[in-house]
Formats: C-alpha cells, structure tokens, sequence
C-alpha cells in the first residue's frame, strides 16, 4: 500500500437524510479500543491474565482541528453540541473503510490569533453500535 494523504481522511455529519463533510478540517484522529474483561482467577494457569474473549467494551472517539469554511456543517455542530444529540457521523479512512454510526460531541473549542483564521476543534465520542464497510 502506497502512502496516504492526511486531508484524504473525511468526517461526514448526517444532516436530514444525506452526509455532509465537517469544514475545512486540517488534522484529524480516530481512535478505536475496547477494554478487555479479566476473568483471571487463583486457577489461572502459570497465573497469566485471562481475558474474556469477545466480552469488552469497544469504544471509537475522534478529534479535528480546522477553520471555519461552511456554515451548514458548522451550525450542525454547533446545534448537535448545545443540545448533547446523538447524530450519525461517517469516517472514511482511505485503504481501509468507513466507519458509521452514533456519536456525541465531546467538546468544541474555538480560537483565533489578531493575525490568522478562526479555527475550531472539536472531540467526538462514539455513542452506539458502529458499522464497519470496507473499501
């Protein structure tokens, strides 16, 4: 697989019944984990852990940072955060696939310097089952 471009990482917002891409995104992150569940017992063979299989909790979050270029997707945050709902949101991470599903914003942050660009950031984490498509 040859190298990828950053900016060709998307983050998609439902907005009535189409996605439209999170404006003017400079860097972004997407985080997947899931926390084991021990099962280790005074019987755990050599006392090694044990971990249930397929019983943990799995988890994505996702952070951005960028500049103010579209008021729709804008509003959609700025709304979505206000009010704490759970929208649909898509990632789409070039070679590997498109993750969708629920998410909450976390935090947004909002900056600017008397010489630059307003720019914003913001922290998403998942709220609800996720779908993975690959690509």
């Amino acid at each position: 697989m040859a190298a990828q471009s950053g900016r060709d990482i998307l983050l998609k917002i439902e907005d009535g019944e189409s996605f439209v891409s999170v404006a003017g995104l400079r860097a972004r992150t997407i985080s997947l984990n899931a926390r084991p569940v021990d099962v280790t017992d005074a019987d755990s063979h050599g006392r090694w852990r044990e971990l249930l299989e397929g019983a943990g909790v799995r988890t994505a979050s996702v952070s951005g940072q960028g500049i103010f270029r579209d008021q729709q997707s804008d509003a959609l945050m700025r709304e979505m955060f206000f009010a704490q709902t759970l929208k649909r949101w898509q990632l789409m991470i070039p070679d590997f696939g498109i993750i969708e599903g629920p998410f909450q914003i976390l935090a947004l942050e909002y900056a600017g310097q008397h010489d630059g660009e307003a720019s914003f950031a913001l922290s998403l984490a998942s709220a609800g089952a996720l779908v993975f498509t690959a690509i």
